[in-house]
Order: structure tokens, then sequence, then C-alpha cells
């Protein structure tokens, strides 16, 4: 265990090898499950347990605690609830404290008896005796059951999902702000930023809470609330910034020297590139440079008559990340069929921005198709300084 506060300790584990999460999230730093137990004058509870692979683990930090009367659910996913059961099995009298959706999914999800379940309402408290726990729902943060608790005499928001990052570090409480806001962007980036509105409306039902510690379920927690909450704000507000992301992938050289010239194009005009060959890299790099950005690029040959299966790809995890940007295109070279446009526009529905004329080059780019990249990139900047705010 260790000490958060009196009383209030972190019982989590850290995961210093995980290096996939979902099967599909890249972990390059590893991860950590955060739980957290809560000794009140009258009553103990813990607050959500750990992937199972640690369970054995969690359960031996808690050998000498003779009573438990309250585990809190914030959230059904098994990386925050797949210990339930075993600690159910530790604790007989224990009782398993959500909201009625999150009981549900638990039992679908763990096969949970339903009289192990105390439900509470949005706002709803109870008492430890001199610690009081209230209880904020938050839906699609990022599941639609999910919800915070807020100790209420120490000031304390635990905050689930929300605010988390994928970090396996020893400390305890934040020392790498850089280290840190990296990895919770990617963590935003990743699994939150397609309820971008949702998060909007949830942050407003956090505004009146005194909030000294935020303690999430994933990464390091925040001593300094303020630094991921004006974050967040920054990354769920519709403001741009003055980027363009080009997602790009080449079989045989020619969409790979539009792409080189394109970005030398843009950087003439003072706009920042980010530069990602989808056929290396990972979807978090991807997803992390799309939080931003005011246009988005998909460069990409033709097979046959679709566009490149790794361009298909970062196109389908834009749309379903739902980024803020403001302009969307599509540059790349074709032998005989030249039809991957109309293919990517249908990949990509979810994002509602203007569709930029894109540039197209049978084979080998010349003189003529870096012209119309040329007229891209000045499109691109007079378009970025009507929408960017100074």
């Amino acid at each position: 265990m260790r000490k958060i506060r009196n009383n209030i300790f972190f019982i989590g584990s850290i995961d210093w090898d995980r290096r996939l999460f979902d099967e599909l999230i890249p972990l390059p730093d590893g991860t950590s499950y955060n739980s957290y137990l809560i000794k009140g004058s009258q009553k103990t509870a813990i607050i959500d347990t750990v992937d199972p692979e640690f369970s054995e683990e969690f359960l031996d930090k808690l050998k000498d605690l003779e009573k438990l009367d309250y585990i809190i659910s914030n959230h059904a996913e098994q990386d925050h609830s797949g210990s339930i059961p075993m600690l159910l099995k530790r604790f007989p009298d224990a009782k398993l404290v959500t909201n009625k959706q999150c009981k549900n999914m638990l039992i679908d999800l763990l096969d949970i008896s339903g009289n192990r379940f105390v439900v509470v309402e949005d706002g709803q408290e109870i008492s430890l005796g001199d610690k009081t726990l209230k209880f904020i729902l938050t839906p699609w943060v990022h599941w639609p059951e999910t919800m915070v608790a807020y100790l209420k005499e120490d000031s304390i928001l635990f905050s689930c999902d929300f605010f988390g990052s994928h970090l396996a570090a020893s400390d305890l409480f934040v020392k790498n702000k850089c280290e840190v806001y990296e990895a919770a962007k990617r963590y935003y980036a990743e699994i939150m930023m397609p309820f971008r509105k949702m998060i909007k409306k949830n942050m407003e039902k956090l505004k009146g809470l005194d909030i000294e510690i935020i303690a999430p379920s994933h990464g390091p927690l925040y001593d300094e609330p303020e630094f991921i909450m004006d974050a967040y704000k920054d990354w769920i507000s519709d403001n741009v910034k003055n980027e363009v992301v080009i997602a790009y992938v080449s079989m045989h050289g020619s969409t790979k020297l539009m792409t080189d010239r394109l970005v030398d194009f843009l950087i003439e005009k003072d706009i920042t590139v980010r530069k990602i060959n989808i056929a290396h890299t990972d979807i978090g790099k991807l997803a992390i440079n799309l939080v931003d950005a005011a246009t988005i690029i998909i460069a990409t040959p033709t097979v046959l008559v679709e566009p490149h299966p790794h361009a298909a790809y970062a196109a389908i995890i834009a749309n379903i990340l739902k980024p803020k940007a403001k302009f969307f295109t599509v540059i790349g070279s074709y032998g005989w069929a030249g039809t991957m446009v109309e293919r990517i526009k249908k990949y990509v529905p979810n994002i509602k921005a203007e569709f930029l004329e894109p540039v197209l080059s049978r084979g080998k780019p010349g003189k003529k198709e870096y012209e119309m990249l040329e007229n891209l990139a000045e499109k691109i900047k007079n378009r970025h300084e009507k929408v960017i705010k100074k």
C-alpha cells in the first residue's frame, strides 16, 4: 500500500511490460491499474480493482484487511472490474456499489450475483463515518455506464478513465509533466476523442467541486489538478492549430514524392506538418497528432481500384476518433483507375470537415502535379488563416 492521505491508500498494480490494449491500442510505456482503499471511521471502501492478471498480487496487499464494506465500481471494463469476483469471495459481506447501467454490465461480463449490489443515482452519497463519497455519473467517458467518485472531506476525485494515462511509472504523483502530458494526450486521443462533446458536458458537472487531487484509474495521480484539467479544456475545445497531418504510404515512390513535395510547400508557408508513415507507425501516434490538426491528408497509391490498405485503415481510424479538423483531402498516385478518392470519402462519414480538391498523379508526378500540390498548400494556408484563433 502507498499512502495518499490519512487513511487513503493506493493499492493498484503497475504493468511495466504490457504493450497492447484491446489487441488494438499500443502501450509504448506500459500502464497501471489503479485501485484505492479508503478507511473511514465506521466503514471501509475500495474504489475499482485491477486487471485479472494481477488479482493475486492485489489480494495479497489486502491480506491484513479484516473487513470491507463497499467495493465501488466506476466502470465495468475488465481492467477495472476483473478482480471484483475474487474480492467479493474474499469479503463475503461486502456490497458492490455502482450505478444501474454498470450493474447490468457487470452481471453480463462477470456473472456477479444481483444481490451483492447497492445501486446509486447521480449525486447520491455514501458515508464511511468521517469520510463521504459522492457519485457523479459521467456517461461516455468512455463507456455509457462510467461514473466518478468524489471524496468530499479530502477533496479527491477518483476519476476512473477520465484524465488517465497509460503510463507505468514508479512515481505515485505526477513529477515529469512533459512525460505525463504526452501519455495523457495519447490516452485522450485513443479512447476519449470520439466523445468530445460528452466530455464537455461531464466537465461542467465537476465545476462546483473543490478538487485537490485527481486519482485516475491509469497512470500517476495529479496533485496539481489544473494541469490535466486545463489540457482537457484545450483538447475538447473547437479550436484547431496551424497543423497538417499527412498519413501516407507509398509502394513504388510516386506517392512519397508527392508527399515530400507537399510537406516542403507547407513548411514554406509556416504550417506545422505531422508526416506519418502509416506502414510503420502505431495508431496511437496517428491519433495523438489528430487532436489539434486543422487539416488531415491521406496520401496513398492505388491498389487495383482501392486505396492502399494502410491508408484505408488510417482513414477508418480517423473516422472512429472523430477529430475536430476543419479540412480534409487526399493526394496520391494510380496506374489505370483513379477511383480511390471516392472510396476514402466513404470511410470518413464522421469527419465533418470541408473536403479540399484532391491531387492525383497517373504514375510518377511531374511539373503539373507539383504545381497542383503548391496550389493545395496555398489553399490550406488561406483556409487556416480564417479558422485559427490568434
